[in-house]
């Protein structure tokens, strides 16, 4: 008597019938990591530009003596900056400010916020200057990155954290 497992070895080779799921299978995993790295990195350049247009709206305020008129505390500003950013962030507990006023564009020193360590150092101050003033406002939020697969990572900060930033620099008005 003859084995018959070569027999069924082989008609197994040959046979069709669901070579589609397997190729499926082998494809739908670094599709999907595509599909979600794409989508992960529209949504982070989305919230970037939301961020860049309320510092641009709120360095306005600042450039043409609102913020000064009014007395606006570092906690009353932040309340305006975040009232010109909708829905992607915590802002309350997640956008930082910093307003630093300078009496020449030459003394400008802006630090990094993040260490060495890629820790998010948060040592903001808030002087929105006079009159003719230098003023550099910037405003910082730490998103949060969920798609790692396959080596793709936007993180650059510990904790799964993209720092995202908004920097504008400009002179007060003689108000």
């Amino acid at each position: 008597m003859k084995f018959s497992g070569c027999r069924t070895f082989r008609a197994f080779r040959r046979d069709q019938n669901g070579a589609t799921a397997v190729e499926f299978a082998l494809v739908v995993t670094p599709f999907l990591a595509l599909l979600f790295a794409i989508i992960e990195s529209a949504i982070v350049f989305f919230a970037s530009q939301v961020l860049e247009t309320a510092a641009q709206d709120s360095a306005r305020m600042i450039m043409t003596g609102q913020v000064q008129a009014a007395n606006f505390t570092a906690a009353q500003f932040k309340d305006n900056v975040c009232s010109r950013i909708y829905g992607l962030f915590d802002c309350a507990n997640g956008v930082y400010v910093d307003v630093k006023s300078y009496s020449a564009f030459s003394n400008v020193s802006i630090t990094n916020p993040v260490d060495g360590n890629k820790n998010f150092v948060n040592n903001f101050t808030y002087q929105p200057g006079s009159a003719g003033d230098i003023v550099v406002m910037r405003l910082f939020y730490q998103y949060p990155v969920f798609v790692s697969l396959m080596g793709y990572n936007l993180a650059d900060i510990n904790g799964g954290y993209r720092l995202i930033s908004a920097t504008v620099a400009f002179r007060n008005e003689p108000f």
